[in-house]
């Protein structure tokens, strides 16, 4: 849904639209988009629709799946084990009804839980809420990058989520993030398991600074001092 090295918000319903036309179900992948802006599965009619946990501030290891009743009465269960049977003779196997198919042996109780937690404190937040300030957080942080003399940005879609992508000409990513670590800043550096995206601008990597729903604008003050910092130091 959301490119997480570009930060582009991809036109989910136009291209499930066109798939849809050719009788191709359509699997998004929300984990960069569920916790920073709301999402209604329905209008944009996904057939499966998967995020994770952590993203949106809870346990590791668990995520949650939308999937259209149609698609999940087709599939067969990938996993077996107590209560995703009904009946099972000598002739055949007979599944449980949705979603207990699905729901092989004990289930990640405490992560569910903690997940469930998770989920009431974004939306008691506001999703719109922090949408609406990390927008403003790209808006400050995209002008403050600018001014840096010999960094590019890496994407710049109409259309963009919070975050913000860059190399500085005669360094490397990683020796920037390096620095940045030792300043106390919090980056991503790589080519953040998209690598045809770095083949098509031409760069082995980028350096990374993504917003949450706690990110100020003086955080973002200290990472533009250290990138003129770092860029000092190495060139």
């Amino acid at each position: 849904h959301v490119s997480n090295t570009l930060g582009t918000i991809n036109p989910i319903r136009e291209i499930v639209k066109m798939a849809h036309q050719y009788g191709i179900p359509v699997l998004v992948d929300g984990a960069q988009a569920v916790p920073h802006s709301p999402v209604n599965v329905s209008e944009l009619d996904v057939d499966f629709y998967a995020f994770s946990g952590h993203k949106m501030y809870g346990p590791t290891g668990i995520g949650i799946l939308f999937g259209k009743s149609a698609w999940l009465e087709k599939m067969p269960p990938y996993h077996g084990g107590g209560e995703m049977i009904s009946r099972v003779t000598f002739e055949k196997t007979t599944y449980n009804e949705l979603p207990f198919k699905f729901e092989a042996g004990t289930p990640d109780i405490a992560g569910s839980v903690g997940l469930h937690a998770a989920i009431e404190y974004l939306e008691g937040i506001g999703l719109n809420n922090i949408a609406e300030h990390e927008n403003e957080l790209l808006k400050y942080g995209t002008e403050l990058l600018r001014e840096i003399p010999g960094l590019r940005l890496i994407g710049n879609a109409a259309n963009k989520a919070g975050l913000l992508s860059f190399v500085v000409e005669g360094t490397h990513p990683y020796d920037i993030g390096t620095l940045l670590d030792k300043m106390g800043l919090a980056v991503r550096t790589g080519h953040h398991c998209t690598e045809p995206i770095m083949d098509r601008f031409g760069i082995p990597g980028t350096v990374r600074a993504s917003f949450g729903m706690y990110t100020t604008k003086a955080e973002l003050d200290r990472l533009a001092a250290g990138i003129k910092r770092a860029v000092k130091l190495l060139l």
